[in-house]
C-alpha cells in the first residue's frame, strides 16, 4: 500500500472551494477546481510515493501489470481498468453520452485515420474504450440523465402553455417512444439559428409564466433548470434538448449510473465518480467546448429509462457496496466510527482507497499509512490483509476495486 496523489483538473465549471476544503488547502482557490483524478490514464495519472520514490501509477502498473494487477492484468490488457475522480460542479457540465465499447474502437480508428491529434480539442474519442460510469454524492447532488418518459415529456410540454411547442407535443404523443424521441430530439439540437432564436425565448418565458402560478408545480425543478441552463449557456438548444430528461436530485451516499448511450449533464454538487478508464465525451451543447451532433446521434440511446438511481447495499463486511453491471469497476463505502476497530478491507486490491471525511489509518502486517481528508492509497494486487480505522473521530472511506470482487 502506497500513498497517491491526485492529479487536480481545472474546468470552468468547477469549485473555488469544494476540493480546497477537500484537501485542507486555503479557500477560495485561485481557479476553478473541477475534478480530482486518481487513476492511471495517460491523460492525467496519479502519482504513487513511497520509500523508493515517486512515479505515476501509469507507468508503476505498466512496470509490472501482473504484481500490480494481479488476474485482472490479462483480462484488461494489462492496464487498469477503472478512473477514480472527485467531481466538483459550481455549474452545469455539458450535455453528453459516452459511447459503447464497440462505437469507442470504431470512433478512435476512424478518427485516427482522418489524423485528428490525439490531444486535439476537435477530437472525439481519445481512447478505444466505453465510459459505463457511477456517480455517488457527497453532498446534495443535481442531474440531468437519461429519456424521460416520452407522455411525461408531453405532459412537461404542455403544462408550459407555450404555441411554438404544441406542434412538438402533438409529434411526440404520437409517437410515445424511442423513434419519437430520436425525431424531437434531432430536431431541436439541429435547428437553424433563426428558428431557435424564436423558439427558445418563447418557452423561456413559458417557464417563468409556469414557475409564477398558483398551486403546486409539478415541473417546477425542470423549469427552472431550463432558465439556469438558459442563462449559463444563452442560445444554446441544448437547453431545450434538457426538457427531455430526467431532472434528478441525488441526497448524499446515493447513486446513479450512466450506461453506454445515455444522455446526460451533472449542474451542481460534488461526488465520488467511477468509470471504465476513459476520457471519451461526445458533447451536444450547454458547453464552449467541441461539439458534434452527428456523431452524438450515431451514440445515442434513446430508449426512455427510469431515473437509474444506485442505492447502497450492506456488503457483509462493515461497508456498503453499489452494484453496477460494468465488469471495470466496483465502489463500496465504508463509514468508521470514532473508537471503531480495525475493519478489513476485504477487496481492496488491486484499488484505490480514498478518504473523504477524517482521517483513516491503513494496516499491513507492521506497516502503518495515514490516509488524510481528500487522500487516497493504491492497493497492489500483491498487497494482503489491508485493514482500516478511524483515526482522531469519525471517518468515511471509499473502496474502489476492479469489478467482481464482491464477496
Amino acid at each position: 500500500m502506497r500513498e497517491l496523489v491526485g492529479a487536480l483538473r481545472n474546468y470552468a465549471w468547477g469549485s473555488r472551494t469544494a476540493l480546497a476544503r477537500l484537501r485542507g488547502n486555503a479557500v477560495p482557490s485561485a481557479h476553478p477546481e473541477a475534478e480530482l483524478w486518481f487513476g492511471a490514464h495517460p491523460a492525467d495519472p496519479a502519482r504513487v510515493r513511497g520509500a523508493g520514490g515517486e512515479c505515476s501509477l501509469l507507468d508503476l502498473v505498466a512496470e509490472d501489470p501482473d504484481r500490480e494487477l494481479g488476474a485482472a492484468a490479462p483480462e484488461f490488457g494489462g492496464k487498469l481498468p477503472f478512473l477514480l475522480k472527485v467531481l466538483a460542479a459550481e455549474e452545469p457540465l455539458s450535455l453528453q453520452a459516452h459511447p459503447s465499447a464497440a462505437q469507442a474502437l470504431d470512433g478512435y480508428a476512424r478518427e485516427d485515420r482522418a489524423r485528428v491529434p490525439v490531444d486535439s480539442p476537435l477530437r472525439n474519442y481519445r481512447d478505444e474504450n466505453h465510459k459505463p460510469e457511477l456517480v455517488v454524492a457527497l453532498d446534495r447532488f443535481e442531474a440531468l440523465a437519461g429519456f424521460r418518459d416520452p407522455l411525461r415529456t408531453v405532459e412537461l410540454l404542455r403544462a408550459l402553455a407555450v404555441p411554438g411547442l404544441a406542434s412538438y407535443a402533438d409529434l411526440l404523443a404520437a409517437a410515445p417512444d424511442s423513434s419519437g424521441l430520436r425525431t424531437l430530439f434531432t430536431t431541436w439540437i439541429t435547428l437553424p439559428q433563426q428558428a431557435l432564436a424564436q423558439l427558445l425565448p418563447a418557452v423561456l418565458d413559458g417557464c417563468v409564466r409556469y414557475l409564477s402560478g398558483k398551486g403546486k408545480r409539478a415541473f417546477a425543478a425542470e423549469a427552472r433548470t431550463a432558465l439556469e441552463l438558459a442563462e449559463a449557456y444563452p442560445g444554446d438548444a441544448g437547453v431545450l434538448a434538457a426538457l427531455l430528461l430526467n431532472r434528478i436530485t441525488l441526497e448524499p451516499g446515493q447513486g446513479l449510473y450512466l450506461a453506454a448511450g445515455n444522455l446526460h449533464a451533472y449542474l451542481r454538487g460534488v461526488g465520488v465518480e467511477i468509470m471504465a478508464n476513459s476520457d471519451n465525451v461526445l458533447r451536444g451543447g450547454l458547453t464552449p467546448k467541441h461539439v458534434d451532433v452527428p456523431e452524438l446521434l450515431r451514440v445515442l440511446d434513446f430508449e426512455p429509462i427510469d431515473v437509474p438511481f444506485v442505492l447502497p447495499e450492506p456488503a457483509g463486511d462493515g461497508s456498503v457496496r453499489y452494484r453496477t453491471p460494468a465488469p471495470e469497476f466496483e465502489l463500496r463505502r465504508f463509514d468508521l466510527t470514532a473508537g471503531s476497530g480495525q475493519v478489513p478491507l476485504t477487496s481492496a486490491g488491486p484499488g484505490i482507497v480514498l478518504c473523504t471525511a477524517g482521517r483513516v489509518r491503513l494496516l499491513q502486517d507492521d506497516a502503518e499509512l495515514t490516509v488524510e481528508r481528500g487522500g487516497a492509497a493504491w492497493i497492489s494486487a500483491a498487497d494482503s490483509d489491508i485493514r482500516a480505522q478511524a483515526r482522531d473521530g469519525g471517518a468515511q472511506l471509499f473502496s474502489a476495486s476492479v469489478g467482481g470482487n464482491a464477496s
